[in-house]
This record gives structure tokens, C-alpha cells and sequence, in this order.
């Protein structure tokens, strides 16, 4: 039997999302959250690295390389076939969520107030 993964934080979704074009650092992977979200998720750089690490050891981001940067290693993160098939797996759990709610406020919307 295969064990079913908990679904993904809201965070941690857009963080293994944000690595879907590739690789990029903290930084990238925060503002890459925040433009998918239209700004509504700000992710703070203590909750970026705790999930990082979180994610990295449940194999669902490696890190790829790093580069120094005004003297200081930049560490950019990739996403893993494990990553990406959690992430397509949320996807889906997500969007059957979001159409239970959609079919019942379109049947809603039909009978009289």
C-alpha cells in the first residue's frame, strides 16, 4: 500500500511552484510567490528556509548550486520528480475541492432567494 503525502501548505505550494521554470534562491522563490498570488502571499525569509529545509528533506526540492553574491553564498533550489509530482498532485486535490464548491454555488444560484 502507498502512503498518501499531506497536502502542501499554502507556502510550500507556491514555493515548489515558483521552481517549476527552475532553479532559483530565496529571494527569487519569495517574489516568484508573491507575483503568482497578486501579492497576497508574502512569504517571510524565517518561513521560506524552515519549509526549504522541510521540503528538501522530504525530497521534493534539492539544492542545485550556489553562487557567491556580495560575498555571500546564494544557494538556489531546484524541484525534484518527487516535488513535481506532489505539486501536480495538490494541483488536482485543489482544483476537485474548488469545483465541489463551484457545482453547489451554481446550483445554489439557480433556486429562488
Amino acid at each position: 500500500m502507498t502512503r498518501q503525502n499531506p497536502s502542501l501548505t499554502e507556502p510550500q505550494y507556491f514555493i515548489l511552484a515558483s521552481l517549476m521554470n527552475g532553479p532559483l534562491h530565496g529571494y527569487g522563490i519569495i517574489k516568484a510567490a508573491e507575483r503568482a498570488t497578486d501579492g497576497r502571499l508574502r512569504i517571510a525569509v524565517g518561513t521560506l528556509y524552515g519549509a526549504l529545509e522541510r521540503l528538501e528533506r522530504a525530497g521534493l526540492l534539492a539544492a542545485d548550486h550556489e553562487e557567491i553574491v556580495d560575498g555571500r553564498a546564494r544557494r538556489y533550489y531546484r524541484l525534484t520528480e518527487g516535488g513535481t509530482e506532489a505539486l501536480g498532485r495538490e494541483a488536482l486535490r485543489m482544483q476537485q475541492a474548488a469545483a465541489v464548491v463551484i457545482g453547489r454555488s451554481r446550483d445554489a444560484g439557480a433556486a429562488p432567494a
